[in-house]
């Protein structure tokens, strides 16, 4: 792999030799640096993919190396390193936006958790996401060929939106034909479904919500327990939903989410 360039700052460089000495058997380049003011001047010559920044250092401190860095590079990632477990500290540093936090002493496999957590993690995730699905596939090839329910047609449709905002995100493209594909299947499958069903929803009670149902049993009862803000979405997609759901989510916590099929 390409080398991954590692600035690391701490007062006490010398006693982490054994650290470095794992990183850069990994095809890792760490350059050392022993104050705060030493790693502002390495960061203003040469380009770097991540800090390891410790908390507690004379001179420039921890916190205040990290400003002056985040000035040069606003987008490096910087690890803090501290023995200090105040709450107050970590609280601080978050804000300042680092991309990890470490208590000492670690261990040279943290730093390396570390480095592919905030380095690898976009291939880490598109691989085992890709995996993930392979497994997925077979499930859901075989739901396709079973289900016969409104029930399950709802959760399937669920599971192939959820597979399908998954692989947006992955470098692997073919991941995301082979699911247009389970898609369309499952159209075609659902037209049938609709065809040989749909009578029989207008002659009993076993029927799902629809449309022409929906105010009346599942409004209606809420607007009965007092005063409701009610928001209409028109021609929301499920997919729209659910990206818009986690914008909504640090504000409202939902307590039912329910399908219902057009007329």
């Amino acid at each position: 792999m390409e080398k991954i360039n590692i600035l690391w700052v701490d007062d006490e460089i010398d006693l982490l030799k054994s650290h470095i000495l794992f990183l850069e058997d990994r095809n890792y380049a760490v350059v050392k640096c022993p104050s705060g003011q030493d790693a502002i001047e390495a960061l203003q010559k040469q380009a770097f993919d991540i800090v390891f920044l410790d908390e507690n250092m004379p001179g420039l401190s921890g916190l205040e190396t990290l400003m002056e860095l985040k000035q040069i590079n606003a987008s490096l990632p910087i690890v803090m390193i501290t023995k200090n477990e105040e709450e107050s500290l970590m609280e601080e540093a978050i804000g300042s936006k680092i991309a990890d936090y470490l208590i000492k002493p670690v261990n040279p496999n943290q730093i390396l958790l570390s480095l592919k957590k905030n380095l690898d993690h976009s291939r880490l995730v598109s691989e085992r996401t890709t995996a993930t699905y392979q497994q997925e596939f077979r499930k859901i090839a075989m739901d396709l060929s079973m289900v016969n329910s409104f029930e399950g047609w709802v959760d399937l449709y669920k599971k192939l939106i959820f597979w399908e905002l998954e692989l947006e995100h992955i470098e692997d493209s073919g991941m995301f034909e082979i699911l247009e594909s389970q898609k369309s299947e499952a159209n075609h499958q659902f037209g049938k479904f609709i065809e040989k069903t749909y009578p029989q929803w207008f002659d009993g009670s076993d029927a799902p919500v629809m449309s022409h149902t929906l105010f009346r049993k599942k409004v209606a009862p809420v607007l009965k327990n007092g005063p409701t803000l009610m928001v209409v979405i028109d021609n929301l997609r499920y997919d729209q939903w659910m990206v818009l759901e986690e914008v909504l989510q640090p504000y409202y916590k939902k307590s039912e989410e329910a399908a219902y099929y057009s007329i």
